[in-house]
């Protein structure tokens, strides 16, 4: 579940290149606070591979809610006070 979720996310990822000392910048569109910055494409896929599994853990932990992606859903357990 964990590993098509990343998957179907990262094929959303979208790539530029910007003015900066780290040139290759990498987000994925209705994940906010997901993104990363390197020096080469490859690594700028690896750190938002990094930055998109530090996201979903965090949402998990929280018990946020996560947006479905290609039609792959995280569902959490309803939480127990």
């Amino acid at each position: 579940m964990l590993f098509e979720y990343l998957n179907a996310a990262m094929t959303k990822a979208h790539y530029e290149l910007i003015e900066d000392e780290k040139p290759y910048f990498g987000e994925i569109p209705g994940l906010d606070g997901v993104w990363a910055s390197a020096s080469t494409l490859e690594d700028c896929r690896q750190e938002l591979v990094s930055a998109l599994e530090d996201w979903l853990l965090f949402s998990i932990a929280q018990h946020l809610e996560i947006p479905e992606m290609d039609g792959k859903r995280i569902t959490l357990p309803e939480r127990v006070a």
